[in-house]
């Protein structure tokens, strides 16, 4: 038997999905994570997978990798010390940024700390003009002295961004030769290579974070390399880029910041094929983990690729699909802040200690631990029976913030619930309703182990009337990478106006793109049925700050490409600002070609229609606190596993498998669709 691996290394839990190619079986497995070390449990996972399925390291046709391991090196400032050569002038731009506050209107907000020490940022002389013309030559000698002093500084990783260098790379690439000469150790990177593209601010802080990010990221490739060859594992590795794709541990070490959003990207890649899978094409995706939720907005069956994003503070121009994160997890911290109000996350319990119920040193209550106060979850078991949790300990600790609120504890409990589930419908509307789309035209699809515990109340906040459930959605990232492609994208930045006369530019740019993705697909061995090319391009008005992406036509670029151009992105200006400027001048500002490797993905198949009775499927029932009927309710127990095709139940009940817990309210109908995805709709 041949046998694809997917592996999600979480900060609380990591994921593995095993799928069989010969019949099409799917197995998953959960283990611990090991913060200290990532890769130990991610090698344990595809051990204990392996063994539990009888299958051999060498039957490993795929193995695919997410990881959060940049992501937190970045929140929890945990990357190296890194040293900053730019143009002479410019030292300052990564603390001045935009000059804007995190919140307008927050006083105290504060900023993320700045990655690099003013003494570690160096200026040299040099100077390139808009188009192309050197005003000043770079000053060698400046930069190899400047080498010198970041490396008797003790920085381990040096970032190189210069003025104008994504139109003029020379100067760039000689500095970087010169550190290289001058500085050996250091892991170097280079602006014009990270993020070749205009906005000197953004440019820098991304050049910034990917050489403060290297040497964590290199050091935890050759980890996870040396364990999965220990296995005996024969495949190349894959690690998931934020744009849903995958690319090799050599590319991931080398520009880490394509990787901030690995983790979440899979998740949204694997709900594009449930949204294929069951026709259902517009649907907002809801990723609950231990730590945080990830919410994503899929139209017509795809999520959206920005190529910039703010992660944690901190600008990044790279190609990501648009997700948004917040700091509300099952692991999020409950507490009473100095004005006597209870606050929810972001603060997390993580892997270890965990929740109080884990019964390993927490004393701070978590939303797990509300839950099982509460009885949503199974009060004495979490993982199908293989984690004993203590009910006691979390009451006791819930306790204690009631005693502050002058609440009891179940309705402690209820709050804090209350309170993460309005942090959830807030992301949500930052990526539907501020964007110009209606949450109530859309279907929740809840993953993640805690999506489905809480989908049912957020939907009912938002007056979404349907969820949607996959079959394992507490792996439905490992998932995922089983279901992606290579990919790699390829930009480049030329102010141009959008008219007839340009064409002849627009197809030079688009062919040079072109030509390096065709460099791309022989370096990885893609056969040419396999390859897949899209072209966009980001436009604005002119005056405009802020540009709309707008795919590009296929074929030729002529004048039929150019009042295709200009249809598109009257029609999104509309949607997103609800105006067009007819008479204003459009420019097109920076141009895109995605390079997709086609491979061989997981494909699950349908069952045929068992009947809606589900009386085979119920394993026993549990009171569980629910404030629509005002207090605790009997509800059945049902077992996933038991399900099937066409069985019908209505609510109040609770699902239980052993990734996940699903909560169906009292106004709730749950229908088993063929596949054995799990459709929730409100009756009124």
């Amino acid at each position: 038997m041949v046998w694809r691996i997917g592996v999600d290394s979480g900060g609380t839990f990591t994921d593995v999905c095993l799928f069989n190619e010969d019949d099409g079986q799917v197995h998953i497995w959960k283990v611990s994570s090991t913060p200290d070390d990532p890769s130990r449990a991610i090698a344990q996972g595809i051990a204990e997978g392996l063994e539990r399925v009888g299958a051999q390291a060498g039957d490993v046709s795929y193995f695919g990798h997410g990881t959060t391991v940049g992501t937190n090196a970045l929140i929890q400032h945990r990357g190296v010390t890194t040293g900053l050569i730019t143009s002479d002038g410019f030292r300052d731009l990564l603390e001045i940024g935009r000059q804007k506050r995190p919140d307008l209107y927050d006083l105290q907000a504060d900023k993320e700390p700045v990655l690099v020490a003013r003494a570690l940022r160096l200026e040299v002389a040099e100077r390139v003009h808009h188009d192309g013309r050197v005003e000043t030559a770079l000053d060698e000698q400046a930069v190899r002295e400047a080498a010198r002093t970041l490396r008797e500084q003790g920085a381990k990783a040096v970032a190189i961004c210069f003025l104008y260098s994504f139109i003029r790379p020379q100067h760039e690439q000689a500095a970087r030769r010169i550190v290289e000469e001058e500085f050996p150790d250091a892991f170097v990177s280079t602006s014009h290579e990270v993020a070749p593209e205009f906005r000197e601010y953004e440019r820098m802080s991304t050049v910034t974070v990917n050489a403060y990010l290297g040497p964590v990221m290199q050091k935890y490739i050759e980890r996870l390399a040396a364990r999965v060859a220990e296995l005996g594992l024969k495949v190349a590795p894959r690690l998931t880029q934020s744009n849903g794709g995958v690319i090799g541990f050599e590319q991931a070490a080398r520009l880490p910041t394509r990787t901030v959003l690995s983790g979440p990207s899979t998740g949204v890649v694997a709900a594009q094929a449930l949204a294929k899978q069951t026709g259902i094409l517009d649907l907002i995706t809801f990723d609950v983990g231990g730590t945080s939720s990830d919410v994503a907005l899929l139209k017509d069956g795809v999520c959206k690729l920005v190529g910039e994003a703010d992660v944690h503070g901190y600008p990044i121009k790279a190609p990501m699909l648009d997700i948004h994160t917040v700091g509300a997890g099952g692991g999020s911290i409950a507490a009473v802040d100095s004005g006597g109000l209870l606050k929810v996350g972001p603060r997390s319990a993580g892997a270890f200690p965990g929740p109080v119920c884990y019964g390993k040193g927490n004393d701070e209550p978590t939303v797990t631990d509300a839950n099982v106060v509460l009885q949503t979850l199974n009060p004495t078991h979490l993982l199908g029976g293989r984690m004993a949790i203590d009910q006691g300990l979390a009451k006791a600790a819930i306790g204690r913030i009631a005693d502050q609120l002058g609440m009891d504890v179940m309705a402690t409990a209820q709050g804090i619930i209350s309170v993460v589930i309005a942090n959830m419908a807030r992301a949500i509307r930052v990526i539907s309703v501020q964007r110009g789309h209606d949450p109530r035209d859309y279907t929740l699809v809840a993953f993640g182990g805690a999506g489905p515990l809480h989908a049912a109340r957020l939907a009912r906040e938002l007056e979404m009337r349907r969820i949607l459930v996959p079959v394992t959605p507490g792996i439905m990232c490992a998932t995922g990478l089983l279901q992606t492609d290579l990919r790699a994208d390829f930009a480049s930045t030329s102010l141009t106006v959008l008219s007839d006369d340009g064409v002849v530019k627009l197809g030079e740019a688009f062919a040079a793109l072109e030509e390096r993705a065709q460099t791309w697909f022989e370096a990885e061995a893609i056969p040419a049925t396999d390859r897949v090319v899209e072209r966009s391009v980001d436009v604005r008005y002119a005056g405009q700050n802020y540009e709309v992406s707008v795919a590009m036509p296929e074929g030729p670029v002529d004048p039929v490409a150019i009042a295709a151009i200009r249809a598109r992105f009257e029609e999104e200006h509309r949607r997103l600002y609800g105006f067009i400027a007819s008479e204003d001048p459009i420019q097109l500002v920076t141009y895109r070609v995605g390079a997709t490797g086609l491979v061989a993905k997981a494909a699950f198949r349908a069952f045929p229609d068992a009947g809606a009775d589900v009386s085979s499927a119920q394993v026993g029932e549990r009171e569980v606190w629910m404030p629509e009927v005002g207090g605790f309710v009997v509800c059945p127990i049902y077992d996933r596993a038991k399900l099937n095709p066409g069985n019908r139940f209505a609510g109040p009940a609770i699902i239980e498998q052993m990734d996940t817990t699903t909560i169906v309210l009292p106004d709730m109908l749950v229908t088993v669709e063929p596949h054995r995805n799990l459709i929730l709709e409100f009756l009124k």
